[in-house]
């Protein structure tokens, strides 16, 4: 039952019917009852629920890396870490079989309008990512852009990074990995970003299996 305030042309609280009517800082509202549904859990919902977990489970791991790799899509009210979420829910997840999955070759860590650079390479060198690029300058590139390196394994769903690990005119960088991540898959990502931190770029990304040869030695006896 509502009740009616100031007479029929008064304000009101409570329900009438499918109307609420209520008050929220001394500003009376009426509003709707919201409607039931029959199927709230339609395959398409649960699809896109899955979309949001999976995608959700790996930025969470690098929150502070997305906060500056999405600055450029972060106007007004939207953040930068909901703009990533928003890109890779529609971007980079793919279903088999009914199974909801990153494809971390689609994934994108960082995203702006700085150019990146030619030629990217990288490899694991005696458990360290190393990496490599072709410095030379293109478009808005400049040689004192910062280098941006990521590592994530799904397995562990662990990530490691580093914002500021050289600059565009080395050519190269490196960032040393977990030992506990031997024999695991990891996804590692590479961006450029703008001195003054105003631009960035679109991440690249290579996979590779983490092994590390572990060394023994053999104890020997020596007698006189």
């Amino acid at each position: 039952m509502a009740r009616l305030k100031n007479g029929i042309n008064g304000d009101f609280t409570g329900k009438v019917g499918y109307v609420v009517g209520a008050k929220w800082r001394d500003i009376h509202y009426i509003r709707s009852l919201p409607k039931k549904s029959n199927n709230p859990r339609t395959k398409g919902q649960v699809s896109q629920r899955s979309k949001f977990s999976v995608t959700m489970e790996f930025l969470k791991t690098i929150t502070p890396y997305i906060r500056i790799g999405y600055k450029e899509y972060s106007p007004g009210r939207q953040t930068a870490f909901n703009a990533a979420t928003s890109y890779n829910i529609k971007n980079a997840t793919t279903e088999n079989n009914d199974k909801i999955e990153l494809d971390f070759s689609k994934v994108l860590v960082t995203r702006g309008s700085l150019i990146t650079a030619p030629d990217i390479k990288s490899e694991i060198v005696n458990g360290q990512l190393h990496f490599s690029w072709d410095a030379a300058l293109k478009e808005n590139a400049r040689s004192n852009d910062l280098v941006m390196l990521l590592a994530y394994n799904p397995t562990k769903i662990e990530a490691i990074y580093n914002i500021c690990v050289a600059q565009r005119f080395h050519s190269k960088a490196k960032m040393q990995l977990p030992v506990a991540w031997n024999e695991d898959s990891i996804h590692a990502y590479i961006s450029f970003r703008s001195a003054d931190g105003e631009l960035v770029s679109d991440s690249v990304t290579l996979s590779h299996h983490f092994f590390v040869i572990l060394k023994t030695f053999k104890k020997f006896d020596f007698k006189d």
